[in-house]
């Protein structure tokens, strides 16, 4: 397995339930800007499962090695990477704060996945799962920079799909809704509409074993995003979302 954003709370429950579930992996790449956190954590899984791990540096901000990642050799990718930065009424006028979001969720991040598909579709197997949003279904006056860096690659993934479909590798878009982790820490999530990293972790699971395209965590969220992304403009525009 190679698990891309691996300090991720999602990204490290599902290593976890995949391996509760008897998944078999001759190694999983860690791959990772924070070395020593994800050290700690390889550590773990080595200790309750005898899992081997290799953990791998990558700062999507600076200029990628690719070949640190030539031996790399799987059939199962995991997408974590994802920076919510600050919101508009913070961050808007920030052009450091801009270009962060947009080039950590999006545009620095997607050659790197590129990278792996290529692997994917010389193999012609395996299953790509990224870590999208649901603020990437409509522009929100609260977060659209970061909506639309997720609207971005919500439209990669799919057209990553579309692409890869014939060629027998398998990419599913996950949008989370509300998570409870560091990334959020400290916002008012409605519990309600918040899922845990491990309630996360065991619904992208089944939905990789059931071969799914497109997946809400919570479902709530699916009946949400549909209502907000038909409000007419002219209403919608006038909305404090």
């Amino acid at each position: 397995m190679i698990v891309l954003g691996s300090t991720s709370e999602v990204a490290q429950a599902f290593v976890e339930e995949a391996l509760k579930q008897g998944g078999k992996f001759e190694k999983i790449y860690l791959i990772t800007s924070n070395v020593e956190t994800t050290e700690r954590f390889a550590r773990h899984i080595d200790v309750k499962f005898l899992q081997q791990a290799e953990v791998i540096e990558l700062d999507v901000m600076k200029e990628t090695d690719y070949s640190v990642f030539e031996h790399i050799n799987s059939n199962l990718l995991f997408c974590a990477v994802g920076y919510l930065g600050e919101g508009t009424e913070e961050g808007l006028y920030d052009n450091k704060n801009t270009e962060r979001i947009i080039d950590i969720n999006y545009a620095k991040l997607v050659p790197v996945l590129t990278y792996f598909a290529q692997k994917f579709e010389s193999r012609r197997s395996g299953t790509i799962i990224g870590l999208s949003s649901v603020a990437g279904d409509r522009g929100r006056q609260s977060n659209f920079i970061y909506g639309s860096a997720k609207a971005a690659f919500t439209a990669y993934l799919s057209g990553l799909r579309n692409y890869l479909s014939d060629k027998k590798v398998h990419v599913i878009t996950v949008k989370p809704g509300f998570m409870a982790t560091k990334m959020t820490e400290g916002l008012p999530l409605n519990p309600k509409l918040t899922a845990t990293p491990e309630q996360a972790a065991k619904c992208i699971f089944k939905a990789y074993k059931k071969r799914k395209d497109i997946v809400y965590v919570l479902p709530v969220w699916e009946i949400i995003m549909f209502i907000i992304r038909n409000i007419p403009e002219f209403i919608f525009k006038k909305l404090k979302l």
